[in-house]
């Protein structure tokens, strides 16, 4: 059974809550295998991967991890670069008929999910002063301008380095986590305000399950 999502006027609970609805209308008809197309639209205000992002993370909080996820989106994204994910009406084509496929599903403490990247900012644009490790590989021990994060398709999982302009750098675990004086945390474009003292973005214990190429 197929299911198509897209943005609302809704909090993340309440967009947990409506898909909580639409599986158990999808499990009344006995259908075994359930496939939840996210279609963010062109017109929507926010960002595409920042709604598949609370979908995934509304089915991570409602143990369904087992329903396949699709990604129909206009224009690229992080996510779909990530993914390898086509875009328009060959996205569409995909969802409908492509096959999922079984990836890391990463996390952080907040509960949210990273599907495009993240970054580790400083409070107020500053330069943030930090220490960051991917396991137990150092990446950062000082003051820098940002450390990214990305998810990978493969194990240990993720990935983070300090920002820059060229390739490389990377260093990858099941985990990457800063600790910092002034860390804001920006996911999927959208910045959080509050400082907090460590933030980690980790594999969960159970994988998604993402339609690909």
């Amino acid at each position: 059974m197929v299911l198509t999502v897209s943005p609302g006027d809704e909090v993340p609970s309440s967009l947990t809550r409506r898909l909580s609805d639409l599986l158990d209308d999808a499990a009344s008809t006995g259908s075994d295998t359930i496939r939840v197309i996210v279609e963010p639209g062109r017109d929507s205000e926010m960002a595409p991967d920042a709604f598949l992002s609370r979908v995934v993370a509304s089915l991570m909080k409602l143990e369904r991890l087992d329903v396949e996820v699709a990604y129909v989106t206009w224009r690229a994204t992080p996510a779909t670069i990530n993914y390898g994910l086509p875009i328009g009406p060959i996205a569409r084509k995909l969802a409908e008929t492509g096959v999922a496929q079984t990836l890391p599903l990463i996390r952080d403490d907040a509960a949210t999910v990273l599907v495009g990247y993240a970054r580790h900012l400083g409070q107020g644009g500053e330069k943030l002063h930090c220490e960051t490790i991917a396991d137990s590989e150092r990446i950062a021990d000082g003051r820098v301008a940002a450390i990214e994060i990305q998810p990978l398709l493969v194990q240990p999982g993720v990935r983070g380095r300090v920002a820059r302009f060229l390739p490389g750098g990377w260093k990858s675990g099941r985990a990457v986590q800063t600790g910092g004086l002034n860390l804001v945390v920006e996911r999927e474009g959208e910045l959080t305000d509050r400082v907090v003292k460590r933030s980690t973005f980790y594999r969960h214990h159970e994988d998604w399950r993402l339609v690909r190429p």
